[in-house]
């Protein structure tokens, strides 16, 4: 069992190097709550430095942390238990920046993030003005990308911005370094401080790697797999989920919408990565059975299909990714609606999943991504460039940049894209339904209407 730890170790390794599960949050939130009548109608609000809310609501803040500390330990399997001391305790006589830093250290978040002041450019929108766009260092404090498509227009205090430009905007927010090294075998003090013990997967030495379990969630898998690797259970989306709900609800109440939907932001995108089934499943399109078959192999001395199982599910999961996102793109950029975009509007399905709650990502969510992990690997293997999802010898994620798979795709078999098409129109149809749940959610519990005065 222990060996066999060994090679699930090896394959969430890899995963977790690219622990992007949607390129780009925002140009799916817009598309997806662009239509939603609680989102589109709500009044403009004004923007307002964290430290703001922080002081004005310093009281009210101890109460709720120390109420989702006590959530956590009740109600997530394995939960590592804050520490006394990042306990946050109201103290008005203290500066903005040290009641910023006890905020951030009492949610186990990286004391280094941004959140700034600012709003992503909606695609399908004017392009901005060049004066207004921020550095990528002022908002994002990991590297950029090559051939990145963020466009961070800064926003200043008492400015007017609307509740859907915040909401979008703030979707892809935790991927700029909120999750990087939590752990005690980061290479940072905080890590050291946060309680989270160490890495369960991955790599420590690898910023991306430390991300991957805050946004990653293998809660569906087989009996013999816990069994043989339970550190796959440490994996903590519902807690930040938790975390960013029921600070957005406390802000709605209170008279501060502009943290009320940028916090729900934050929230949303820990569900969104669990409706990519690379983030909801273990290994998709490899059954309990073949792990165990591959693993035996390996420990007999022959690793080769371990090996290359572990590339191919790095290249699978970045294809979709890529696919999905230059869709989206290229739509915005051409001003031509695809079916994916219908889908991420389309509000039909909404009511047919249950009524939201804490557990939703888990129960509903992470759920339904994982049932579809087969069909889509099956999908992709049979659509994609043989090189890209069959020949572990390729690796997708060092060649990605100059790679354009819309161009390439457009040149397969029309019923073999098809397929891709739909189930990549079934996904971002999933995404946009749930996203629109936990945003009902939050205003429920928020007890003030979602177009609440702004404060």
């Amino acid at each position: 069992m222990k060996r066999f730890a060994l090679v699930l170790a090896a394959a969430l390794g890899l995963a977790a190097g690219q622990a992007l599960a949607w390129s780009n949050h925002s140009f799916a939130a817009y598309r997806a709550f662009e239509k939603m009548p609680e989102v589109a109608n709500a009044a403009m609000v004004t923007a307002q430095p964290l430290e703001a809310f922080l002081k004005e609501q310093e009281k009210s803040i101890e109460t709720l942390l120390a109420s989702q500390e006590t959530w956590a330990q009740r109600q997530l399997d394995v939960y590592p238990a804050r520490p006394a001391a990042l306990a946050f305790k109201a103290d008005p006589s203290r500066s903005d920046a040290a009641r910023r830093l006890a905020f951030l250290r009492a949610l186990r978040v990286a004391p280094n993030s941004k959140f700034a002041l600012y709003v992503q450019a909606d695609p399908w929108g004017p392009p901005p003005d060049a004066a207004m766009l921020l550095a990528h260092a002022s908002v994002n404090t990991l590297p950029e990308q090559p051939n990145s498509t963020y466009r961070f227009i800064g926003l200043k205090a008492g400015d007017p911005v609307s509740p859907l430009a915040v909401l979008a905007s703030a979707s892809d927010e935790p991927d700029y370094g909120l999750d990087i090294n939590l752990w005690a075998d980061s290479p940072s003090d905080w890590g050291k401080a946060y309680g989270f013990g160490a890495l369960p997967f991955g790599n420590p030495a690898l910023y991306f790697s430390t991300q991957a379990p805050f946004h990653m969630g293998f809660f569906h898998e087989d009996r013999v797999i816990y069994m043989a690797a339970p550190f796959i259970k440490r994996t903590f989306p519902l807690l930040r989920s938790h975390q960013y709900s029921s600070l957005a609800a406390l802000a709605f109440r209170t008279g501060h919408p502009y943290w009320g939907w940028r916090f729900t932001g934050l929230a949303l995108h820990y569900l969104q990565d669990l409706t990519q089934p690379y983030h909801a499943s273990l290994s998709p399109g490899n059954s309990s059975v073949k792990l165990i078959g591959i693993n035996l192999l390996a420990m007999a001395g022959m690793p080769r299909m371990k090996n290359e199982m572990i590339v191919l599910l790095s290249n699978r999961h970045l294809a979709l990714e890529k696919y999905q996102n230059q869709l989206i793109f290229n739509a915005a950029l051409a001003r031509r609606e695809s079916p994916i975009e219908k889908s991420l509007r389309a509000s039909n399905q909404d009511a047919s999943y249950p009524a939201w709650s804490d557990l939703y990502a888990r129960d509903v969510v992470s759920r339904q991504s994982q049932a579809l992990g087969s069909r889509l690997t099956d999908i992709l293997v049979d659509t994609l460039p043989l090189a890209y999802v069959t020949d572990p010898s390729f690796d997708f994620g060092v060649k990605e940049s100059g790679i354009d798979l819309l161009a390439e795709i457009s040149q397969q078999d029309a019923a073999k894209r098809s397929r891709l098409d739909s189930i990549t129109t079934e996904l971002m149809g999933n995404f946009g339904a749930h996203s629109r749940n936990l945003v009902r959610g939050i205003l429920k519990a928020s007890a003030a209407p979602s177009s609440a005065p702004d404060h």
